[in-house]
């Protein structure tokens, strides 16, 4: 009798803990299914292939093992790696920041002429990922590319005598390409900072006397520090886990390089899963160590909304001096793109050989782009998955954002840090961990039915992983996007709605997404348009030609010894616009210009 009460006071108790939960948080059945679903998701596809990278590289042989990470300390080859790996980064950031701080003040504190063409202008690198400006970039500044042959021409330089290597033997060529197409982040936080700056605390430095310079010097430049950080320590993890771009300029020793090189001995060689772990442990390090600069200094200001800008009328000499560097800068960022066109349209090798520009023009290479057997599959197979992924990113998008947004969740602030996670992680660490994690030797695979191991199985057939890794790569864009349109809808509109009798499902259907739609459309747009072009997880996870998307073509094209580079520029043409119109399009949607978008 003692036991039976004792178990139905511990039944009551349980029923009490039950319903509390069930006040506190809004956890009807169907909230808590589409829960479980979503978090399932993300355990499968970004939170496992990370574990299982982890694993695979402390646990060897059923012991836990530090081998290789001394060997990055004790083997000079490793450690070579490394310290190039963070001289890019840190060049790269450098470059963005000298040109981004002068660029950003020049477009944000003078009025002149022209001015909003030009914040368009300086955001054209955007639509075209490096890794495909790399093989035009070359012809201009090879050994005998065109930079040399004007030297010649010019008398400036012997042709007998030993070219200039404006590529550094492949470093410089990356810094330049990856700061090129780079310094729009950096501008885009720099502007957002500047935003953020109380004018009338420079305005007080300007009647003590203190010269523009000075203001910016002492004043400007300290408070803007947070939005500077922000832009800094995005730049350098770009370019510091980058692999497209050294790999096409043949600068090979750099930890990403050496990781896409490990992937055929994923299972057998552990090194690669120890420098996955490398790059994603100094990335969190990157970040918390800007985090906590930032967050030990106080960059606090008093209210500013009444204070008019700072914007000033510039003279002809200001003028002159911003139409040159704005001008400079926007040709030197076209200049890959004006490569890869013109390397596209020369017939071969011979026409564009200890020449300026190429000796004669053809059209046969774009021909070839929507009519071999190598290229449009490419095509195809780009499309399909960017489609694909874009659909489940706005599924996966519109159900985080909602229950962010409309829904008390427990542990609803790890929710959103797990969905924005992959704006934080490398690609390259990402498709590592699925490339070793879903393989065929794995135990999770080797318990499924034949069937399903070969839609998991990238070695067989990577089209599953790779929809699934470039909607997961993409899906921050989609959420951020959509998670601000729902902030900004009254929840009254769905609350009449329901009131009225409609489900929560019907409601969502009719009210709520038709007035989020233009968010909508922005995210995938986004998502599709950087799913046709990304690098990282196309080369690790597409392995067998019928199945290589846009990217991984381009790059076994620009292997072959034949003109396989002009079909690659050909082919790294269509992609440029069709991103051109992506993006176009998104900023339409939108109803702003271009550059919205884009604001970090």
């Amino acid at each position: 009798m003692f036991n039976r009460q004792e178990a139905k006071g511990k039944a009551d108790t349980h029923q009490s803990l039950t319903d509390r939960i069930r006040r506190k948080y809004d956890l009807t059945p169907s909230v808590s299914t589409i829960l479980a679903l979503t978090t399932l998701f993300f355990v499968v596809f970004l939170i496992y292939p990370l574990l299982y990278v982890f694993k695979e590289a402390f646990w060897i042989e059923n012991t836990f093992d530090m081998t290789y990470f001394k060997l990055m300390v004790t083997d000079p080859n490793i450690r070579e790696l490394v310290i190039n790996s963070f001289k890019v980064g840190a060049m790269v950031t450098l470059v963005t920041s000298v040109v981004s701080l002068p660029l950003a003040y020049f477009l944000t504190r003078y009025r002149y002429p022209g001015r909003n063409m030009l914040r368009s202008i300086i955001l054209i690198p955007m639509i075209m990922p490096p890794f495909v400006g790399a093989i035009g970039m070359k012809k201009f500044f090879g050994l005998y590319g065109s930079v040399n042959m004007i030297l010649v021409k010019l008398n400036l330089l012997e042709r007998s005598a030993d070219p200039i290597d404006w590529l550094g033997g492949g470093f410089w060529g990356v810094v330049m390409l990856s700061a090129l197409h780079l310094y729009p982040i950096m501008y885009l936080n720099i502007v957002a900072a500047l935003a953020n700056v109380d004018p009338s605390l420079e305005e007080a430095a300007e009647n003590l006397g203190a010269s523009r310079f000075q203001i910016f010097r002492r004043i400007t430049l300290p408070l803007m520090m947070p939005g500077y950080f922000a832009g800094a320590i995005l730049v350098f993890i770009w370019a510091f886990t980058d692999l497209g771009t050294p790999l096409m300029f043949g600068y090979k020793d750099v930890i990403a390089v050496k990781i896409f090189r490990q992937v055929t001995e994923a299972n057998t060689n552990p090194m690669g899963y120890a420098l996955v772990v490398l790059i994603i442990v100094l990335t969190a390090l990157a970040f918390y160590a800007s985090k906590r600069w930032t967050g030990s200094k106080n960059y606090e200001m008093l209210g500013r909304g009444h204070v008019t800008s700072r914007e000033v009328d510039a003279n002809w000499k200001m003028r002159s001096i911003i139409y040159l560097f704005i001008g400079g800068l926007t040709f030197m960022a076209l200049l890959p793109h004006i490569s890869i066109i013109l390397n596209s349209l020369t017939p071969d090798a011979s026409q564009w050989w200890l020449s300026i520009l190429p000796q004669s023009w053809t059209l046969a290479h774009y021909v070839e782009t929507f009519t071999h057997s190598d290229t449009l599959p490419s095509i195809l197979n780009s499309l399909k998955y960017s489609i694909f992924s874009t659909l489940l990113a706005l599924l996966v998008g519109i159900v985080v954002s909602y229950l962010l947004t409309r829904k008390r969740l427990p542990f609803q602030n790890l929710l959103d840090a797990v969905a924005m996670l992959p704006l934080a992680l490398p690609g390259v660490a990402i498709a590592f961990g699925y490339m070793g994690s879903f393989a065929d030797t794995t135990l999770l695979l080797r318990h499924l039915p034949d069937g399903l191991v070969s839609v998991l199985d990238p070695r067989q057939n990577p089209t599953f992983l790779l929809i699934i890794s470039y909607a997961v790569r993409r899906l921050p864009y989609m959420l951020r996007s959509i998670y601000a349109g729902l902030q900004q809808t009254s929840v009254t509109y769905e609350e009449a709605s329901q009131n009225m009798g409609a489900t929560p499902i019907r409601t969502l259907y009719k009210i709520t997404l038709p007035l989020v739609i233009a968010n909508i459309l922005a995210g995938a747009i986004l998502v599709f348009s950087f799913s046709m072009l990304e690098v990282s997880d196309s080369l690790i996870l597409a392995m067998q030609d019928k199945h290589y998307p846009i990217t991984k073509a381009i790059w076994a094209l620009s292997q072959r010894h034949d003109h396989g580079a002009y079909v690659a520029s050909a082919l790294g043409v269509v992609g440029m616009l069709i991103l051109i119109a992506c993006l176009l399009g998104a900023g339409r949607v939108l109803g702003g210009k271009l550059g919205e978008i884009f604001r970090i």
